[in-house]
């Protein structure tokens, strides 16, 4: 039996942001991950996340009580059974995703909304597996859930109104702005960012400008309030990497080829934020450590 009428599978940092924001919007989730004991690490990295928060003034003491009494963590597929939204929240892989939802399309009610939060993936492809592809649905949700107020909702082929109506209804009860995209590679932000950030990269490679710098012109020049490369940082270049990869393939044009210096980084476990270490260093709370920046001579030496 379902505790809560909605359900998220996968408790890393997309889906610790997605069960913040539905349990501080007053309500109630359950957060499912492969062992009992990685959903209690994602709901233990809700609470730092909060905490975070709380030294910026940004929450209390009391939400952050009151929005950890509202998160469940489970290993319990079953627990989908009578859950109204599913949103899967898992890697960035076909394979992965299609599996989950051949496996959900058995256990969750015929009218229940299955969700899938991916950024380059087909909608159609992941519906295909089930036997209701008309209650499949993307919303891409970008990260910090908590603080990004848009959300791409993705029809896929087959989605229906309905579905779509829910979706909608979703991304209103989490104060979203949301727009509608109908299904294509890289939907509207990954399609513009992954380039755009892909090129970035190369300027650093090829020796243009420092990470500091290459930042600073794309912020005050531009108007952006993150540079590039301290954003490919945030999102984790391990899921940047992904989704180039993945347009690649859908697509073969060679703008989303994925830059050396991205791909050396990644195989050295570098990933940006959540590692502390990327194109800048970051401490143990995520902030970003001055002067840290990957230099000319330094992204050529492959540092």
């Amino acid at each position: 039996m379902a505790r809560t009428s909605i359900v998220i599978v996968g408790a890393g940092i997309m889906g610790q942001g997605l069960a913040e924001a539905v349990a501080n919007s007053g309500t109630e989730v359950t957060l499912i991950d492969k062992t009992t004991k990685l959903a209690e690490q994602g709901v233990k990295g809700i609470s730092e996340s909060i905490d975070r928060e709380i030294e910026r003034w940004g929450l209390t003491k009391s939400d952050k009580k009151a929005i950890l009494s509202r998160i469940f963590p489970s290993s319990d597929l079953s627990e989908t059974e009578d859950a109204e939204i599913v949103i899967e929240a898992i890697p960035e892989d076909l394979k992965l995703k299609r599996a989950l939802f051949e496996r959900l399309d058995k256990i969750c009610k015929k009218d229940a909304v299955m969700i899938t939060n991916t950024g380059t993936l087909s909608i159609s492809e992941i519906g295909a597996t089930t036997e209701r592809p008309q209650k499949i649905i993307g919303m891409h949700f970008l990260n910090p859930v908590t603080k990004i107020p848009l959300v791409e909702i993705v029809k896929g082929l087959k989605t229906d109104d309905a579905t779509f109506q829910r979706a909608v209804e979703f991304a209103e009860l989490l104060n979203k702005k949301w727009i509608t995209v109908h299904e294509y590679p890289g939907y509207v932000t990954t399609r513009i960012i992954v380039p755009l950030l892909n090129e970035a990269m190369h300027v650093l490679m090829e020796g243009v400008a420092t990470a500091e710098d290459i930042d600073q012109a794309m912020k005050l020049g531009f108007g952006f309030n993150v540079g590039p490369l301290t954003l490919a940082d945030m999102m984790g270049l391990d899921v940047v990497m992904s989704w180039m990869e993945n347009l690649l393939e859908e697509l073969s044009e060679h703008k989303y080829n994925p830059c050396p210096l991205l791909r050396k980084l990644v195989r050295a476990g570098h990933l940006g934020v959540k590692t502390g270490s990327g194109f800048f260093e970051y401490d143990e709370e995520g902030n970003k450590l001055e002067g840290s920046g990957l230099a000319t001579g330094m992204a050529k030496s492959g540092a």
